[in-house]
């Protein structure tokens, strides 16, 4: 079909005006009695013809997509021939009229302006039933045979976009969708052929090549079920992101991939006061520690979106600074951002920064994080955690900073690592702040993230690239598990509710086994436990614990606004700590500077009671030993 442009559109309106209005004359008057009325006919066309064609031209009919035209479309044609017939008929009955200057029937523009929506409307909407006609043909030739689960808003965009690129060889072949009431009706023209339960049938019947899961919104159960009735019927399945990684709620082609463990552990979405958190951040000055790591990366992200004055991007690693900052100037160039290389342990140097770009927001996401490592480095996990948290604070205050956010972790909790500890003397050191101060600080008290350096899905993806075998500490060791923006989402929910002093949860929902992540990695990588690949287990490292806990014993905690975040309100009246929390963190950070590793455990035990230490000296303290 060749393509028709919106100034053809202009000549078909120009043509078809003058005649609506002429038949709408000979139907009120016959043939035999225009002869009497030509002035009048000849009078509204000369002002009625401008008057829809600027109306059209205003209200956008000359700047559409014909070809996929819609009940929008519909509805604004009907709108802008309405709009022209009022005026059309004011200036008739109106004023042409009373004034004698014509001698019109009154009932012409009411008679005309039906058959202008008939002419207006039936030209743009042949095209678009040529271009269903055009695609109804296409479905005959060659291509890939696509089967769309989730007959909703995400698998009407899927379908838009794989017929607006033909270049792809995608067809759209039919819908599934376990809504009874859809079952039955088409969508673009694709029927919806039955429920999830139907896609074995439905394959073989059509002769499917492949499964696209258009459900952005579903939890991690339904996918998992769809992938595993694809498996059995032998079809490939790919998926659309869930909707915390399309916060925009837009659906993209380009964005239909492989289904992936994230996918498969896909929580509920969590609904968020989107309000509440723009309003925490428009306008305002934010700095982000660790702004190049996994969560502080997505911290810029979501940011930016809510249009802060400027952001501060700080973090040690140039690398990494210099691909979030690249990112951020190509998705929103007219943001204002600062990239600083420097380490929060360096007390000027972040005076300085301060000094320089006075932030009224801090996120504090720059930590040493990985348990058994900072066994084998506690004056590492202290230097960094501990006096770099204590660092900001101390800035934080003078510089009269509005809100800080720590980000935290389930570690923190009845902490056995050394890695634990430290972020739970952060905890407190933000507490007191908070108290100090009467500002709104706090922690952000979270487990695992999905797909975060140095985590176990990396680990387990770099295992089977090689050939194997997965390592697990333990058949039983259970974990926490979040995606990132899902995490960093409810990060920013906790900060808008914060008041000042408050430990804020994150519900992490059910534990998961290590072990069956692993598995659902192998079967992902289309592999076989014991067949392709192996799974061992190693024992848990020093400073693991088998299962996470998410409450400190004898903490109170309570519930907020979002279902999803709780309070614990131990805060300042917590009797863990000494009555001078200060010097005993200062005399910790100096036995660190000194590099003893023993005495900064027993340091720690004195500060977090609850600390309870793995048996056995560490690497260093057994090479001091040997030597």
């Amino acid at each position: 079909m060749p393509a028709l442009r919106n100034r053809h559109f202009f000549l078909v309106d120009l043509i078809a005006l003058p005649l609506a209005i002429l038949l709408a004359f000979v139907l009120r008057l016959d043939a035999v009695g225009l002869q009497d009325y030509l002035p009048a006919i000849l009078a509204t066309i000369v002002v009625g013809v401008p008057i829809y064609l600027l109306i059209f031209r205003r209200m956008g009919l000359y700047s559409r997509y014909w070809r996929y035209a819609s009940v929008d479309e519909l509805l604004q044609i009907a709108l802008a021939v309405g709009l022209g017939t009022l005026l059309v008929a004011i200036l008739l009955l109106g004023v042409a009229l009373p004034s004698g200057l014509i001698n019109c029937p009154r009932s012409i523009p009411f008679i005309s302006g039906p058959l202008i929506l008939l002419g207006v409307g039936g030209s743009r909407f042949t095209v678009r039933l040529l271009e269903q006609y055009r695609r109804e043909r296409q479905r005959q030739q060659p291509g890939k045979r696509i089967l769309i689960v989730g007959a909703g808003d995400a698998g009407s965009m899927i379908v838009k976009e794989m017929r607006a690129n033909p270049q792809l060889g995608m067809i759209p072949w039919g819908f599934v969708d376990d809504d009874r009431k859809k079952h039955g009706i088409r969508i673009h023209g694709i029927p919806v052929l039955g429920g999830r339960d139907h896609i074995p049938e439905m394959v073989k019947k059509y002769k499917i090549d492949e499964v696209v899961i258009a459900m952005p919104t579903a939890p991690g159960t339904v996918i998992r079920d769809v992938l595993e009735t694809c498996q059995k019927a032998g079809i490939p399945a790919r998926t659309v992101p869930g909707m915390y990684d399309i916060l925009s709620g837009q659906v993209s082609i380009r964005q239909i991939r492989d289904i992936d463990i994230e996918d498969l552990l896909r929580r509920e979405p969590v609904h968020t006061d989107i309000t509440a958190v723009e309003q925490m951040l428009r306008d305002c000055r934010v700095l982000i520690t660790g702004a190049g790591g996994s969560i502080g990366s997505e911290l810029c992200r979501q940011i930016a979106r809510c249009a802060p004055r400027s952001l501060i991007l700080v973090g040690h690693g140039e690398n990494s600074i210099f691909t979030i900052a690249n990112e951020l100037q190509r998705l929103w160039p007219e943001l204002v951002f600062y990239k600083i290389i420097a380490d929060v342990r360096d007390l000027s140097r972040m005076h300085q920064v301060f000094e320089t770009y006075r932030p009224q927001i801090v996120f504090h996401a720059a930590a040493h994080k990985h348990v058994p490592l900072m066994e084998e480095n506690v004056a590492e996990a202290i230097t960094n955690n501990v006096q770099g948290t204590a660092n900001l604070l101390r800035l934080a205050e003078s510089f009269r900073v509005e809100r800080f956010v720590l980000i935290s972790t389930d570690k923190a909790v009845n902490p056995t690592s050394v890695m634990g500890a430290s972020k739970r003397v952060a905890e407190l050191l933000v507490q007191e702040a908070a108290r100090r101060s009467n500002r709104t600080y706090v922690a952000v008290r979270f487990g695992n993230v999905l797909g975060s350096r140095g985590s176990v899905v990396p680990l387990f993806r770099e295992q089977i690239a090689h050939g194997g075998p997965l390592t697990v500490t333990h058949p039983e060791v259970r974990r926490y598990f979040m995606t990132i923006p899902e995490a960093v989402q409810l990060v920013l929910q906790a900060a808008a509710l914060g008041q000042g002093g408050e430990v804020f949860l994150l519900d992490m929902g059910e534990p998961i086994r290590i072990v069956d992540l692993a598995r659902d990695l192998i079967e992902l990588s289309g592999l076989q436990e014991g067949r392709d690949i192996d799974i061992v287990f190693t024992g848990l490292r020093p400073g693991e614990k088998l299962f996470e806990e998410l409450f400190v014993e004898g903490e109170e905690y309570v519930p907020t606004h979002h279902e999803k975040i709780f309070i614990s309100r131990n805060g300042s009246q917590d009797s863990h700590y000494p009555v001078d929390l200060d010097k005993a963190v200062a005399e910790l950070i100096e036995l660190a500077h000194q590099g003893q590793d023993t005495l900064i455990r027993e340091a720690l035990r004195q500060i977090v009671p609850e600390y309870t230490p793995a048996v056995g000296s560490s690497p260093t303290e057994q090479a001091q030993e040997e030597c």
